[in-house]
């Protein structure tokens, strides 16, 4: 089969991936081999590539997003490609913090190839009503979006504001909007602020404006700590900052008296769980959710990775093998 294979992290710049002919992966005991369909392009996958996540392996496969079939039925494979099953937080039922996960794409080969392995109990049934290119970009921007929401404690009706407006924000955007939520953007970018008017933000502004309106809830999609704290400022006393980032720069310096204080709350966002991705994927099909995307082929992903760390695209990419 064909792959994008990583040997060593180094800028996109330089084109770190190298496209081979290797071996289909023969499944373990427990396991199902997928043809890959599609694999969607996360900006996870663009700090494995670079090093900013610690290498785990010699080489890797990056793409966590893997719409895949195997015996004629399609299944969706996540980030989270398993759990030790047995430690304290998989016992209390919280598997997105697992003492030993093991992750796609990172620690186990992902889906940059035209066939992938996965635990048959994490590889989830796809719904009908979503084409295999729509279906990618949900199983990580939109599953990790829709947790975000979770962990910010979003109720129907509620004023949320989105802080960086990519492939996660989009996808969350129709989600408030089916919760009848009033929902600002700030983003840089002038065609992701289009791209947020166009979807139907209630209002819009650049990365570190201030909505004119105190939100309940703000959730931040991009890596930098003078992001979070333009949120925390946005928000009304008793509101929560949910931090959708699994790399943050820096968290900067900032006057408690005036942001935190009044019981203003600061979270992290941390890996998805199953039980997100059933719920998530089952909204998507009912509201139809439907991902911008732009399409990429398995030889173009150092292309696609140096467009997303550019912010060339609008909405989600999509390898196709």
């Amino acid at each position: 089969m064909k792959a994008a294979v990583l040997t060593g992290p180094a800028s996109i710049a330089s084109r770190p991936l190298e496209i081979r002919d290797i071996p289909i992966p023969t499944p373990g005991p427990s396991q199902v081999l997928l043809r890959v369909r599609a694999c969607g392009v996360c900006r996870t996958d663009l700090h494995v590539v670079e090093g900013e996540l610690k290498p785990q392996r010699d080489h890797v496969i990056p793409g966590h997003q893997i719409v895949g079939e195997a015996g004629g039925t399609r299944f969706g494979v996540t980030w989270m490609a398993g759990i030790d099953g047995t430690c304290e937080y998989c016992r209390r039922g919280e598997e997105n913090l697992c003492d030993s996960p093991a992750f796609t794409g990172y620690t186990v080969d992902g889906g940059y190839a035209e066939f992938a392995v996965a635990r048959s109990d994490f590889a989830l049934p796809l719904p009908a009503g979503l084409d295999d290119l729509e279906i990618a970009p949900l199983l990580c921007a939109g599953v990790i979006g829709f947790r975000s929401l979770r962990v910010a404690g979003v109720q129907r009706g509620e004023r949320v504001g989105l802080f960086g407006f990519g492939a996660s924000a989009h996808l969350a955007l129709p989600v408030l909007h089916s919760w009848g939520c009033h929902v600002s953007v700030s983003t840089r970018g002038t065609s992701h602020r289009k791209l947020a008017e166009t979807l139907g933000a209630d209002w819009v502004g650049s990365e570190l404006d201030r909505p004119p309106i105190p939100l309940d809830r703000a959730i931040t999609f991009a890596p930098s700590g003078d992001v979070v704290v333009a949120a925390l400022s946005s928000l009304r006393k008793g509101g929560v900052v949910a931090i959708n980032a699994i790399h943050l720069d820096r968290i900067p310096e900032f006057d408690y008296d005036s942001l935190l204080w009044g019981e203003r709350q600061i979270r992290s966002v941390t890996n998805v769980t199953r039980a997100d991705a059933r719920d998530f994927l089952q909204l998507a099909s009912e509201i139809r959710l439907r991902p911008k995307i732009t399409v990429f082929k398995l030889d173009q992903a150092n292309e696609a990775l140096l467009a997303l760390k550019n912010d060339a695209i609008d909405g989600a990419a999509v390898l196709v093998p």
